[in-house]
């Protein structure tokens, strides 16, 4: 039984301030040290300790893709990473594809082609489809709509996103 002046919540901050572990993971090039909860996810250490905002949480079951980055050069969701998992490894999300104020030709692809309507889907989707290309550059229509399965888009019929990414293997 509680006493006067238990307050479970300020347990709880000690308990979990106590836990809290140091993650160090470089993020587009940049090193981003923090001490977080062992069950952060890297979605979450990418938005609020990094502060980059591209990476989108859609459902944070994995069904989605609308947080795909590519951890260590492989498209991963993000929402299915602890960010512990990530320590010590490379990160690129969508803020980091751009070199010197270019667009990435995914990037350009998307926009030539009309691969993207409200755009929330559309940085996992870009993440995603950068792997896909990584695995196998010189995909078929069949092979595209099969790599991006797990990426979901609410707005389009995905002709355009499939129309970009054959684009942009065409580069």
């Amino acid at each position: 039984m509680a006493g006067a002046g238990y307050r479970p919540d300020a347990r709880r901050r000690q308990v979990l301030q106590f836990c809290d572990m140091k993650v160090s993971i470089t993020i587009n090039g940049s090193v981003h040290s923090h001490d977080v909860e062992p069950r952060t996810l890297l979605v979450h250490y990418i938005r609020e300790h990094a502060h980059l905002t591209g990476t989108n949480i859609g459902c944070d079951t994995s069904s989605c893709g609308a947080c795909t980055v590519h951890l260590d050069g492989e498209a991963v969701k993000s929402c299915t990473i602890l960010a512990a998992q990530a320590d010590g490894g490379s990160v690129t999300t969508i803020e980091g594809l751009s070199k010197n104020g270019e667009m990435h030709p995914m990037q350009k692809a998307f926009m030539d082609n009309h691969g993207l309507q409200c755009g929330f889907c559309t940085p996992g989707m870009v993440m995603a489809a950068i792997g896909l290309l990584n695995e196998n550059p010189a995909p078929t229509e069949d092979d595209v709509r099969l790599g991006l399965e797990g990426n979901l888009c609410r707005c389009t019929g995905y002709h355009n996103i499939v129309k970009s990414v054959l684009a942009a293997a065409q580069k």
